[in-house]
């Protein structure tokens, strides 16, 4: 720890003499306050742009791309941005409203008949407008797409499997699912992919070269900077998250070079060196607010001037200290960003860093000194609200405990909590044994599984991305015989516990393992009732009992058989000294049913 101490006490120390000063006087002393932030919070690096009306202020950065290698960060270093995408999306809709090829207005089913909700009035009447600020009722959903394999149209299948927390249009609730959802509508109604019509109407009119829109492409370019994690007394690399499926909700990396020229398009009311980017009506609804996000009650210790808070589409528009802001944030694994401005002074701000806790300082900074402000340390303000929410966060620790059964063991061995556990707008969790002890995997997420009390475990996330991020509680149910058979989590606030199923896990048989239960089988305590087993196809078994349904049955262990459509029911099998079978035991809830072989 020492050693580690030590190397990053240099590399701070090199960090103080890294970055391009500004020469506008309104900005003298940026660089000193930017590597006191960097150094405050154990960040490598962070690139700004700044402009003014129609010309660019300052774009550059302080500190490193590259620790290692001692790459500088410059006006063109490339950083994901993360959620500040959605500006993105949502203007290639109104460029779409102008060529009259939709209406925000029109329920969304109209253009996008694969989007289901699980509330039909919210399936007849949802529109464009209702997805673009955030008011659709569905909660954020967020672990069904975070580091998953799923691709854009399965994650667009998994919505309508997702618990609403209020009503259409009823409540402000932050969700990325519908921000994707709005990229398939452009393409479909394009006949091109997001990406496509984001380099065709965006990008290459902007002139936005040093721009793209999936991490494969930003490992690629030339000047681009690694992702970040820190604790007090550590820095390290972390890999890229790739959310292409995602990607018209937060996946296009740019730089401040690049993003200045995006900013003076929006003051400019849509237009970049004379021609129209997208449309001025379009822009001024985009800046409005279209949904109440909550209170606009100033919050003294962050946000202490804030006396309105509403969405617009793809942004976020409060006061600041008197000044109309439209702003967005945008974080992904190792990146913070904010990209804001003020349309009635004409300035806008891009700040990104690679290590999280940095950009907002920065701005707020910036701000005061464009708009002559008086000044406010908000570096030791942000400080102070990280030390608290920590602090916060360790009591909620200590009051988990309290509820804490000591001296309790999980009711069945290890090994059965082990298997597949599914739900179809989750995906699926594999739980296995390693090293005697419980692990996992959420898509790509790998967790430790550490005994609670009873059946229930602490999920302790392994992925350094997240590190800091408390356990989540697995509570492990059984069926009716007593089997475990499923998983709850409360991967989502305000809607029920998650519930994944356990896969049962078919045995591998052939024809001829299955030929000795084939026949007739004839209940005890009903005489002449008869249960029938035979083989369809090469190897699947079915029993069938008159009066009811033929079942297809699944082999799990050796003479027992699940019924592949009804969970808890068994059919298990006995033989004689012989191996031959003699006895089929049929296994319910409410009790076992014995038939002897005809």
């Amino acid at each position: 720890m020492r050693k580690l101490l030590l190397t990053f006490s240099i590399a701070f120390v090199f960090i103080a003499a890294i970055g391009q000063p500004p020469t506008d006087a309104r900005l003298k002393g940026l660089d000193t306050f930017a590597l006191k932030v960097l150094k405050d919070w154990h960040a490598a690096g962070v690139t700004i742009a700044i402009v003014e009306k129609g010309k660019v202020v300052y774009t550059g950065g302080f500190g490193y791309r590259d620790l290692d290698k001692k790459l500088a960060v410059t006006e063109n270093t490339q950083f994901a941005i993360g959620s500040c995408t959605k500006a993105f999306t949502a203007s290639m809709l109104g460029m779409l409203v102008k060529e009259s090829k939709l209406d925000l207005d029109k329920p969304v089913r109209n253009y996008l008949p694969e989007l289901k909700f699980q509330n039909e009035y919210t399936n007849d009447h949802c529109t464009l407008r209702d997805m673009m600020c955030h008011r659709t009722g569905l909660p954020r959903h967020d672990l069904s797409w975070y580091a998953s394999w799923a691709s854009r149209n399965e994650l667009l299948e998994r919505i309508q499997y997702m618990e609403p927390t209020a009503e259409l249009r009823t409540k402000w609730q932050y969700n990325n699912f519908m921000f994707m959802a709005q990229g398939i509508v452009i393409e479909k109604i394009t006949g091109k992919s997001w990406e496509e019509n984001m380099k065709e109407r965006i990008l290459k009119p902007l002139g936005m070269d040093n721009t793209n829109l999936s991490t494969n492409e930003l490992e690629r370019s030339g000047d681009h900077s690694l992702a970040f994690v820190s604790t007090d007394t550590s820095l390290k690399t972390i890999s890229y998250r790739n959310i292409d499926a995602m990607g018209p909700a937060g996946s296009v990396n740019s730089c401040a070079k690049d993003m200045a020229k995006w900013l003076i398009t929006w003051i400019n009311n849509g237009k970049y060196d004379g021609k129209e980017i997208f449309p001025s009506s379009y822009r001024n609804e985009a800046i409005s607010i279209q949904m109440a996000m909550g209170g606009g009650t100033p919050d003294a210790e962050n946000n202490p001037d804030v006396f309105i808070n509403g969405y617009g589409f793809g942004w976020m528009i409060s006061s600041y200290r008197g000044h109309y802001r439209v702003e967005h944030g945008g974080g992904i694994d190792g990146f913070i960003t904010t990209t804001g401005f003020f349309p009635s002074d004409s300035i806008g701000i891009f700040v990104s860093s690679n290590q999280g806790g940095v950009s907002t300082s920065i701005r707020n900074f910036i701000a005061d000194r464009m708009l002559k402000l008086s000044y406010r340390n908000w570096n030791k303000m942000q400080l102070d609200a990280a030390k608290k929410a920590r602090d916060a966060a360790k009591a909620m620790q200590k009051n988990d405990s309290i509820g804490h059964k000591f001296n309790t063991k999980p009711s069945h061995e290890l090994k059965d909590y082990a298997g597949t556990y599914k739900n179809p707008g989750y995906g699926s969790i594999e739980i296995t044994m390693k090293d005697g002890g419980l692990v996992s995997k959420f898509n790509m997420i790998d967790i430790r599984l550490d005994h609670f009390h009873y059946d229930q475990f602490n999920a302790v996330i392994l992925d350094p991305a997240l590190q800091g991020i408390e356990p989540i509680r697995f509570s492990f149910h059984n069926d009716v015989s007593g089997d475990i058979s499923k998983l709850t989590v409360p991967f989502e606030d305000g809607v029920k516990d998650i519930e994944f199923v356990k896969e049962t896990k078919a045995l591998a048989v052939n024809k001829t393992d299955l030929e000795k239960y084939v026949g007739d089988y004839e209940f005890v305590a009903a005489p002449g009732k008869i249960a029938k087993f035979y083989i369809k196809g090469e190897k699947t078994l079915y029993a069938f009992i008159e009066g009811q349904p033929e079942y297809e049955l699944v082999p799990t262990e050796k003479n027992k058989f699940d019924l592949k459509v009804i969970k808890g029911y068994s059919v298990q099998f006995e033989e004689n000294s012989k191996g031959e079978i003699i006895l089929a035991g049929f296994v319910q809830p409410n009790g076992t049913f014995k038939a002897k072989r005809k």
